[in-house]
């Protein structure tokens, strides 16, 4: 046996042994070692968990199967998959994988930090807290003012960033990509976003029908 022959299985078991010790990292990038900050919406972010550490977020599970089986997808799956909305996108998820790498790449490069806690800080300060709703007793319908449960909180917040997102690609120079990455930043940062005008619109609505 030549020495060539002899030195191939200490190669494979040192390559074996730097590939498992070498964490997944969101594109071969980006680390998962964010912590959602908001703790009634720390469970239902799947984020840092031995499943939801995906390198691309396409995990073609069946999440719509079951109540709240949709907690276990990776948060930055259920962004992508949100870009699939309107008739002429849907099914197109490599399409917006290549969207959300492109505003994660564009984050990464403005803030010179984890695009991923930026989207964990967008997501949780998206959704209204509180919400109204139609009640009717005998023929009448009310409005009354009820409290938002964390997960259509996270809900909510998604759909309201993509929907801002969407809006101010639409015939403009811009790419969608600009545009997510402009929405999430200003969404983490308190700034003019479209997702917190509208957080805001809810509540006033809600905080009226008390």
């Amino acid at each position: 046996m030549s020495e060539e022959e002899k030195d191939q299985p200490v190669q494979k078991e040192e390559l074996k042994r730097q590939f498992f010790e070498n964490e997944l990292k969101l594109f071969g990038k980006y680390p998962y070692s964010e912590k959602v900050n908001d703790m009634c919406l720390m469970e239902l972010m799947a984020i840092n968990t031995s499943k939801s550490n995906i390198i691309v977020p396409h995990t073609s599970g069946r999440y719509q199967v079951k109540r709240f089986r949709k907690i276990t997808c990776p948060i930055i799956e259920r962004l992508t998959n949100s870009l699939m909305y309107h008739g002429r996108n849907n099914g197109k998820k490599c399409l917006a994988i290549k969207i959300v790498k492109q505003a994660l790449d564009i984050i990464a490069l403005v803030k010179n930090k984890n695009p991923i806690r930026v989207v964990l800080d967008a997501v949780s300060v998206a959704g209204p807290r509180e919400d109204s709703t139609r009640i009717g007793t005998g023929g009448t319908v009310k409005k009354t003012s009820v409290d938002v449960s964390p997960l259509r909180r996270i809900n909510i917040g998604i759909y309201l960033i993509i929907c801002g997102a969407r809006e101010a690609s639409f015939r403009t120079s811009k790419n969608i990509a600009e545009c997510l990455a402009d929405e999430l930043m200003a969404c983490a940062d308190g700034g003019n976003s479209y997702a917190l005008r509208k957080k805001d619109e809810i509540e006033r609505a809600a905080k009226a029908n008390r």
